[in-house]
């Protein structure tokens, strides 16, 4: 049996997730989240991870990986592409997967995959913030909702009303104009997931992508997103998947290599220990018994 687990330190929050291995069939442990909100990264890090190992009962791991800004982890085995660990997530979860759209807090990230879950082409939205999970954030702070009554709320109006996907700050004010009007809150949320679902569309489509587009991150948890980000995309609610731990894409996809002693969490296909004006290092193969890594 091995344990392994994984670390995702994200632009607003640290998932981290202890995978075991037992045979072929592998399990989920264990599964946090921990908000950032304004803390030092590397003891939220620290910390979600201990939460992580106590929940799991494990106090020694085989390996533990790291992707996002996790990268100077000083307890990470190794540390890998955001963009490989989402797409390896998905892959495991659906194989049928050709695309995957990650909704991160401050960008939104298109990738086309193979089967093998290699990333062939990508697009990540602009600095403008209207599709990000940050966004729907400050307009449910706005509005007085918290983000578990977004969903709901959104999916039980009968029809949204028109908000500007070019910009979060004309979406805004939109917004405001659209309380001081007296629209309900439930068809101002549906206008905000059918603008952000239209902009997400056509990023993917830049990339010309056929088949099943897997949504991962913190916004695939949302209940409204993919229906209309469906129909813009495909005409009809078809052909997009989502997973009820979708913001736990980054640490969790298991993955072994031939030749490799040691299993890896989280989707991590290749590592990189890279840093500005430092020259790019490939994974280093662990010796046969490394020693166990503590919680």
């Amino acid at each position: 049996m091995t344990v392994t687990a994984g670390i995702d330190a994200g632009s607003s929050a640290v998932k981290a997730v202890v995978l075991e291995k037992d045979g072929e069939t592998f399990s989920v442990r264990s599964h946090v989240v921990a908000r950032i909100r304004k803390r030092d990264v590397g003891r939220v890090v620290r910390e979600t991870f201990d939460a992580a190992c106590e929940s799991a009962g494990v106090a020694d791991l085989h390996y533990v990986a790291t992707t996002g800004e996790g990268e100077e982890t000083p307890f990470a085995t190794g540390h890998f592409f955001g963009m490989t660990t989402h797409a390896r997530g998905a892959l495991y979860l659906e194989p049928r997967a050709r695309a995957v759209l990650d909704l991160g807090a401050l960008h939104a990230r298109a990738m086309a995959v193979d089967p093998s879950g290699r990333v062939l082409n990508s697009k990540m939205t602009s600095q403008c913030a209207s599709g990000s999970g940050q966004f729907l954030e400050n307009i449910a702070r706005y509005l007085g909702v918290s983000l578990s009554e977004v969903g709901g709320l959104s999916l039980s109006a009968g029809r949204g009303e028109n908000v500007s996907s070019i910009c979060a700050v004309l979406a805004e004010t939109d917004v405001i104009n659209m309380v001081s009007r007296g629209v309900p809150t439930a068809e101002i949320l549906r206008g905000i997931h059918e603008s952000m679902a239209g902009r997400l569309a056509r990023l993917l489509q830049t990339l010309a992508v056929s088949g099943l587009v897997f949504v991962t991150g913190g916004l695939a948890a949302d209940d409204n997103f993919a229906p209309p980000f469906a129909i813009d995309l495909h005409g009809n609610g078809d052909g997009v998947a989502v997973h009820q731990t979708g913001i736990g894409f980054g640490p969790r996809g298991p993955d072994h290599e031939p030749g490799m002693t040691q299993r890896r969490p989280a989707g991590f296909r290749q590592m990189r220990h890279h840093r500005r004006g430092e020259p790019r290092q490939h994974f280093q193969r662990l010796p046969a018994r490394p020693a166990a890594r503590r919680c």
